[in-house]
């Protein structure tokens, strides 16, 4: 009978092993200057969103007729809307749910992408076969046809946008899952799994995710710049993020306007580059630990 307690990951976590979850990210943010890059960045813009308000008198909705779209000054650090609304208020409490959008989204996508790749990979067979074949039919569509007809089905919220983008955006990731799945199941620490008689249930969890664990983190990551920006253009078309609430897709929206696009840059430029920074800096972030791991994985 084997020995229940030598049911232990049989290789190591990875190059962060051993490590506290503070010194972890620690080593990872002094590997890379593009993972420094983005994180400084990143940090800053969130801070901005939750502290931000803190900053400014004004509410988020307050309408102020005789203000309407005033340039930044008397006040106003961003100067009004269309409507006579804070634009930094409005900008900060925007960030808090367009983050929120990428993050949540991108947990729903790793929760299903993952559980059904690791399956279709280890189990095979017509498991497999069922599985690629659903993630077959839902990436044969382009994302916005289905998204958009979603959206207007469902009406602009948001719980819906998150829905729609965690919904329909997890077939990539089970893919990406599936074949690391595929590389690995057949290794000798595997066989060795087996022969101490752990589960199936255990092989996958506590063996081979852990050892494809740096493609789920840098696919996860630049998931959720990708869900930001899904985010922003579902919510310009009037399909996202519902009014009032704002967004920074919202936000753009005003920008449909010729007038305002030409004369009132305060009103489209802030949002516009909040999601320019996010994007980039998730993506530095992305691409910083690929070449991490990329790297950690040749020596």
């Amino acid at each position: 009978m084997p020995d229940s307690g030598n049911r232990k990951n049989l290789i190591p976590w990875g190059w962060l092993s051993g490590f506290s979850p503070g010194k972890a990210l620690l080593k990872v943010l002094s590997a890379h200057h593009l993972v420094r890059a983005g994180a400084v960045m990143l940090t800053i813009l969130t801070l901005f969103s939750l502290i931000g308000p803190f900053f400014s008198s004004f509410d988020r909705d307050a309408v102020a007729v005789e203000k309407i779209q005033e340039s930044p000054g008397d006040g106003h650090i961003l100067g009004t809307d269309e409507l006579g609304r804070d634009i930094f208020v409005r900008l900060a409490y925007g960030g808090r749910v367009s983050l929120s959008v990428g993050i949540i989204a991108m947990l729903i996508q790793l929760a299903i992408g993952v559980s059904l790749g690791a399956l279709a990979g280890f189990y095979g067979g017509i498991c497999d076969s069922v599985i690629m074949r659903i993630t077959d039919v839902i990436m044969c569509f382009p994302f916005f046809v289905i998204a958009l007809s979603v959206a207007a089905l469902t009406g602009p919220s948001f719980r819906n946008v998150i829905l729609i983008i965690g919904l329909l955006r997890w077939p990539a990731m089970a893919r990406v899952v599936r074949s690391g799945t595929l590389a690995l199941k057949n290794s000798e620490f595997i066989e060795a799994a087996r022969a101490l008689g752990l589960t199936r249930v255990e092989i996958i969890f506590r063996h081979l995710l852990p050892n494809i664990l740096d493609s789920i983190i840098v696919y996860g990551t630049l998931n959720v710049a990708y869900a930001v920006l899904l985010e922003a253009s579902l919510s310009f078309l009037g399909l996202g993020i519902a009014p009032p609430q704002p967004s920074w897709g919202t936000m753009l929206s005003a920008a449909q306007s010729m007038s305002i696009l030409q004369n009132c840059w305060w009103i489209w430029i802030p949002p516009g580059s909040m999601v320019l920074l996010v994007v980039l800096a998730i993506n530095f972030i992305g691409e910083g630990l690929s070449e991490i791991f990329s790297d950690r994985s040749h020596r």
